[in-house]
């Protein structure tokens, strides 16, 4: 399925997958070497990612990893404002997304710089405020599946049944554009989260664009048993299977790496890619 998104008035066509680049302005993201500190290091990634071949920009600033303590409303929007000033001034044709599950912090990010997606790993759930946020906003909007499941039933059922019914309340409320992301990692085993990805293709039922965000996550590096800084084959591989299933979006720290998964994936052909 071919889809778009409107970012800004222009349409950002996703009938070919895209990469979005992570960039976290947090001392303690799970992956340590995608930390930044200082206003040249928030650049110069911003500057590698887009040169890579990044479509989208993904700004954090409130970790929101296993055990992790979440900073203040305060704190976020005081990293991302300095974020978004910097890379608004440097790259101010640059798709923007903004990683936060504050409804305040998202009408911010969209008013006073431009961003053109909200990705709120909550689904609407931690604030809810932002339910009408997104509705006003008008931007498009990454609804993330973060519900604990349960171990007594098959997860993509009962996933697809809660999504559905977010994205008619979205839809209804005149929310155009959403993107779904299954969110794993949030409120799942590991086992669910690789349940998730072998039926993936399922997701195609909620007519929407589907963002997978692996790069290395919990359910590569407990499996092999290593560290996030030696996940990125993993991460890889888990990104050709979400292509050949349906993904539409790559959220990454790695973007040049996962360019080449979609250049490749594309030599395959359309068969692969659907």
């Amino acid at each position: 399925m071919e889809y778009s998104i409107n970012v800004n008035g222009s349409l950002l066509q996703l009938g070919s997958p895209v990469v979005m680049g992570i960039l976290n302005v947090t001392p303690d993201s799970f992956y340590a070497a995608s930390r930044l500190d200082g206003e040249r290091a928030i650049v110069e990634r911003a500057r590698a990612m887009l040169s890579a071949g990044a479509s989208i920009l993904d700004i954090g600033a409130c970790s929101t990893r296993p055990g992790g303590e979440l900073v203040s409303k305060q704190v976020e929007l005081e990293r991302l404002q300095s974020a978004l000033a910097l890379i608004g001034k440097e790259f101010p044709n640059a798709v923007l997304s903004v990683d936060t599950f504050r409804a305040d912090v998202a009408r911010r990010c969209v008013g006073d710089y431009n961003v053109a997606i909200i990705n709120d790993v909550s689904g609407y759930d931690w604030d809810k405020d932002m339910f009408a946020a997104v509705a006003e906003l008008r931007v498009p909007y990454i609804l993330t599946h973060s519900v604990k499941l349960s171990q007594d039933e098959p997860a993509v059922p009962a996933m697809l049944k809660q999504l559905s019914q977010k994205m008619w309340e979205l839809r209804s409320a005149g929310v155009a554009d959403v993107i779904v992301d299954p969110g794993f990692g949030f409120g799942k085993t590991m086992e669910q989260n690789y349940e998730i990805m072998s039926e993936l293709q399922e997701f195609s039922l909620l007519d929407a664009p589907l963002l997978v965000g692996i790069s290395r996550k919990s359910m590569i590096t407990k499996l092999l048993g290593i560290t996030a800084a030696e996940a990125l084959p993993g991460t890889m591989a888990l990104n050709m299977v979400a292509l050949s299933k349906g993904a539409s979006i790559l959220r990454v720290h790695d973007v040049p790496e996962a360019v080449q998964a979609i250049s490749i994936a594309k030599a395959l052909g359309t068969s692969f890619l659907e």
